[in-house]
Formats: structure tokens, C-alpha cells, sequence
């Protein structure tokens, strides 16, 4: 799943996802899959076809080699074709999942 690091000012460095990694998520009325981009403890960002406002907040299921992680996100940022969302939340259950991603 992992490629490479991605440089940024973020506090958390998100890391390229290699092949084909998705999500289903669910936007208020939208629900979509969308190929995952990068990812960290702290946010994702998803290539996405619908428009999404900032602040709106999302949920995600996704399923990688480790198992289904399910998580809460809010919208950071939309620019053309691309979501970038901070988790507000990760089920307790997945949280151990996720960081061994």
C-alpha cells in the first residue's frame, strides 16, 4: 500500500498510496468509491468526481490488506477532483488497523 513520503507543512506526513487503494464514502445524500491519494494518522485525500464543501463531514470505509477501517472525516479542502479530508474519528476497534498502514 505504501510508495513514498510526500513533503509538507502538515503536522503528520501523508504518504503516497501504491496500486489501488479506495474508499466508500458517504457525504451527507452523496455516496461514492474514490481512489485513495495519500494518507496519514491524520487526513486523506481522495480523487473525487462530485463537489463537497469544506467543513461538511464525511464517513469512510475502507478495506486494505489489514483488515475494513471505518472512519469520520471533515472536509478540509476541495479543489478540482480532489478531497482533502481530516479524520475526526477512527472506530476504536480499527484504530490498530490503521496504524499498520
Amino acid at each position: 500500500m505504501i510508495n513514498s513520503v510526500t513533503p509538507c507543512r502538515r503536522l503528520r506526513t501523508r504518504i503516497e498510496t501504491q496500486g489501488e487503494v479506495w474508499a466508500y464514502w458517504q457525504c451527507g445524500r452523496r455516496e461514492d468509491v474514490s481512489r485513495v491519494r495519500n494518507v496519514s494518522t491524520g487526513g486523506m485525500l481522495l480523487e473525487i468526481e462530485a463537489t463537497t464543501r469544506e467543513g461538511q463531514t464525511a464517513n469512510l470505509h475502507f478495506l486494505v490488506q489489514e483488515g475494513a477501517i471505518q472512519a469520520d472525516a471533515v472536509v478540509r479542502r476541495f479543489t478540482a477532483g480532489e478531497d482533502s479530508l481530516k479524520f475526526v474519528a477512527i472506530e476504536k476497534e480499527c484504530g490498530r488497523q490503521f496504524a499498520e498502514c
